[in-house]
């Protein structure tokens, strides 16, 4: 079958949500058992997003092949529950980087290099690159930013091109938009969206579909202006109003004939496609919706302003929480302003600590702090990377007491350099794309707590770092209880740690949020919700909510 092509644009504002409209596209598609990806393009011009601050564009995802890559592509995975690839996320400045690595080579013999037809064209390739495998019957491809910006232009003109080249039915347009509710006219208005539309036109795009973004539900009138102001068919205009969970936006369009239309549009036979199967993705509703339990998981990290700089986290959480039908309070906490001094009112009434990933010397010392609140107060703990290499440290201050123990990411003429860089990127200048990057297999000690999450002895799980444990210090750490029960069987590099004596107490050089699934929650975050509510029905006498609601009285 040839693959057909979904373009998806955004009009009037940004974060409308094109990422959770092209994952629940792509979900209702793969329910009716069509072979679907995602890719998504990016305007901005860094190479990739691995050394923009979580500030700046959320978390940096990571894929298996070791792709730096938005954090839409951890949406389309956990909606997909298929990995992702470095060919799935492309930037302006990767596009430009390699027209100008082709100008330079002589490539373009001689010929003036320009935006048309050079940079489309290459634009073009990468957006069929997929396609061309013969893996996929759909690709949707979400081009970022707003219609109107300048740094999407090239993108548009690249869907204009392919409109034109490709036969009738093999691409088609999906255009989201904001239809805003006046609350002191009380109406809807559907200005904007005509506008946005028109944009798109005077680039040479027709949208095939419009779907708007609204609070309020759209009457029949208003979907009919917009058709007639915006050239579409009547059928052809959807709305996609908030939803409890993004989870719940596939049953929500589907309940509109989203996906029918799409199909129709890309010219399948609707009678040899069946209707999409969602009972498990419904089942997963019913269990968030209609928790039976309860815990508060503090979250201790330094961009915690910003919630999606946490994204892969804070999802793992809805996941592992349904699965144990368990609400998941997470408090996140900021560690640069956690001391001795406020420590216990910062982490009062917390059943589990996470200490999240992150680079950089700021807010390091409240990560050790928190580290030793846990594990003095045998609370469950969870470290990822920078985590785990604080609950290292602070083991070796404040058990081993080797003065100086530090890592050399924060001083690199440490005493004791607990966590210390690796040997081959000691040399290295360059920052992008050069750490330890993608899936990496961990040997795991039989008898261990990460044996008994995993149940098995090899695993694979994705890596973004670049220091490690200082494997000068394993004897005398391991002596005093702490012990390293998981290596890469390749290097020997720990990659979990754990400490027996407590109840749940664990730390792993990689992250594990990045594997979550809607439907296949990450084992670790799955046994850290269990060990939390264990930790709060011990303490509380229950952990279920009419307990936990009488507790908060």
């Amino acid at each position: 079958m040839k693959t057909k092509y979904i373009f998806i644009t955004g009009g009037v504002v940004s974060s409308l949500g094109k990422g959770i409209m092209a994952a629940s596209l792509a979900k209702l598609l793969q329910a009716r058992g069509l072979r679907v990806t995602i890719q998504k393009f990016d305007p901005y011009i860094n190479v990739d997003p691995g050394t923009l601050n979580p500030y700046e564009h959320g978390e940096c995802y990571v894929t298996d092949d070791g792709a730096e890559t938005d954090l839409d592509l951890g949406l389309y995975e956990r909606f997909l529950d298929v990995s992702m690839s470095q060919a799935n996320n492309v930037t302006t400045g990767r596009i430009y980087k390699t027209v100008i690595d082709n100008e330079r080579e002589g490539v373009y013999l001689g010929k003036t290099v320009q935006i048309i037809p050079h940079v489309t064209d290459e634009i073009k390739r990468r957006m069929t690159l997929l396609g061309k495998t013969g893996k996929f019957d759909i690709i949707i491809t979400e081009i970022g930013g707003t219609v109107g910006d300048i740094e999407s232009t090239p993108f548009i003109e690249t869907v204009r091109q392919l409109q034109w080249e490709m036969p009738e039915g093999d691409c088609i347009v999906l255009h989201l938009t904001l239809v805003p509710f006046l609350h002191a006219a009380k109406e809807l208005k559907t200005k904007p969206t005509q506008h946005s539309v028109r944009l798109l036109q005077q680039d040479g795009v027709n949208p095939d579909i419009i779907v708007c973004r609204t609070e309020m539900p759209l009457p029949v009138g208003i979907k009919r202006k917009v058709a007639l102001f915006c050239n579409v068919k009547a059928d052809s205009v959807f709305e996609s109003t908030d939803a409890k969970s993004i989870y719940e936006v596939p049953l929500k369009l589907h309940a509109q004939g989203l996906d029918d239309i799409v199909l129709k549009k890309l010219r399948f036979k609707l009678k040899s496609i069946p209707a999409p199967d969602l009972s498990s993705w419904k089942t997963f509703l019913n269990k968030l919706y209609n928790p039976k339990y309860e815990c508060n998981i503090a979250l201790v990290g330094k961009y915690v302003e910003l919630l999606d700089a946490y994204k892969s986290i804070q999802e793992s959480f809805i996941h592992a929480g349904a699965a144990d039908r368990c609400r998941v309070n997470v408090h996140t906490i900021h560690s640069e302003f956690i001391d001795a001094n406020n420590i216990n009112e910062k982490l009062k009434g917390m059943d589990g600590i996470l200490v999240a990933p992150g680079f950089g010397e700021r807010g390091i010392e409240g990560k050790i702090l928190s580290v030793r609140y846990a594990r003095e107060h045998k609370i469950p703990f969870f470290g990822i990377c920078l985590g785990m290499q604080m609950a290292v440290i602070e083991f070796a201050r404040d058990v081993l007491k080797l003065d100086g123990a530090n890592s050399t990411e924060v001083n690199p003429t440490a005493k004791n350099p607990i966590i210390d860089l690796m040997e081959e990127q000691k040399s290295l200048t360059m920052k992008g794309g050069t750490m330890r990057l993608g899936a990496y297999n961990c040997k795991i000690k039989e008898g261990s707590l990460a044996y008994k999450i995993y149940g098995c002895r090899m695993i694979s799980e994705r890596h973004r770092h670049r220091f490690e444990f200082n494997e000068h210090y394993a004897p005398m750490i391991e002596k005093a209880g702490m012990i390293i029960t998981g290596r890469n069987p390749e290097t020997g590099l720990a990659e979990i740690v754990e400490i027996p004596k407590l109840p749940f107490f664990i730390g792993v050089q990689f992250h594990p949020e990045l594997k979550s699934r809607v439907l296949r929650p990450q084992p670790i975050f799955v046994a850290f919700v269990k060990a939390a509510m264990k930790y709060r029905a011990e303490k509380n006498g229950s952990c279920d909510l009419k307990v936990a609601a009488s507790d908060s009285k």
